[in-house]
């Protein structure tokens, strides 16, 4: 009963905020709250036909992914999450491991009866994504990962070494307390610095996830991704060492003025049918700063025949 109510709570607040409006899912969407894996994951479901799975990463929530959503859901049956601890999902005190969250989603789709889908993932989502797609392989007929490495894979350390990525080893109660309340000009460093024009992270997206952020321990959650990353690391490993590279195909997605082709070098590490994709124009922010060239690379990849 208390989840009820402080979600209800929670979506009449952000109801209420005029300046929070950024584009909605399409009605026909639903939203379902399944409890799963130890916490309740806060999903968007629609469409029919092929299930396709998005998952948002830092900075952002399943929202992030509305446009997209809205023309998946044309000849898709469209699967949004928040992860584990972000967004409107429960905000657990740990399980922030990747692997942990990988069990997630499948527990999510178990619980929506889909034994198959393609995956989209971005940010920290794709390190989620990777984990369920090495641990369930036979789950997963296509991935795109968007813009940001995978713990332990190929050039991780020489990652950790850009002064950009300091918030990786940035948390815990002290850091928390000086980020409560200034939950916006915290994510305003991320929306900015990462960003190839800051100007296309508008303003309402921007009032809409600093709220979501603030939540009580939203913030901690979001740290907590980070913190896990060493233990991503070695899991990352573990899965490349005992199941090898992934099979199924992979487009590697990078920001022209972000990742670039080194989303592609990432993924030849841990997959073996890996095409190379560039969104012009863009930063780390994809869907913010050229959302037609996203969708459009996208749903052309995962309209392709195997």
């Amino acid at each position: 009963m208390f989840r009820v109510l402080f979600a209800v709570s929670v979506l009449l607040a952000l109801a209420c905020s005029a300046r929070a409006e950024i584009q909605p899912f399409p009605a026909e969407f639903k939203i379902e709250e399944i409890a799963t894996n130890g916490t309740t994951i806060h999903v968007r479901v629609g469409g029919s036909g092929p299930a396709v799975v998005l998952l948002h990463g830092y900075g952002e929530t399943g929202d992030m992914w509305a446009p997209l959503a809205a023309v998946l859901a044309r000849d898709h049956t469209v699967v949004v999450p928040d992860l584990r601890g972000l967004g409107l999902s429960l905000k657990p005190a740990g399980g922030y491991d990747k692997k942990t969250q990988g069990g997630d989603v499948a527990g999510v789709l178990d619980a929506l009866h889909i034994d198959k889908a393609d995956v989209v993932t971005h940010d920290i989502g794709n390190m989620v994504g990777y984990a369920f797609a090495a641990e369930n392989p036979q789950r997963v007929t296509r991935f795109v990962l968007i813009d940001a490495p995978l713990p332990g894979i190929g050039p991780w350390e020489e990652v950790l070494k850009n002064p950009l990525l300091w918030h990786f080893r940035f948390g815990g109660p002290d850091m928390e307390r000086l980020v409560a309340g200034r939950e916006r000009i915290y994510l305003d460093r991320f929306w900015n610095e990462f960003s190839a024009d800051p100007a296309k992270f508008d303003e309402a997206s921007r009032a809409h996830y600093a709220e979501l952020y603030a939540l009580p321990g939203a913030m901690h959650a979001g740290f907590s991704q980070f913190a896990a990353f060493d233990q991503d690391a070695i899991d990352d490993k573990a899965f490349l060492e005992k199941g090898g590279k992934l099979a199924m195909p992979v487009l590697a997605i990078g920001g022209e003025k972000s990742f670039g082709p080194m989303m592609a070098t990432v993924m030849r590490f841990a997959a073996s049918d890996v095409t190379e994709g560039i969104i012009p124009n863009s930063g780390h922010w994809i869907m913010e700063e050229n959302p037609d060239a996203t969708i459009e690379m996208v749903t052309t990849f995962l309209s392709e025949k195997q």
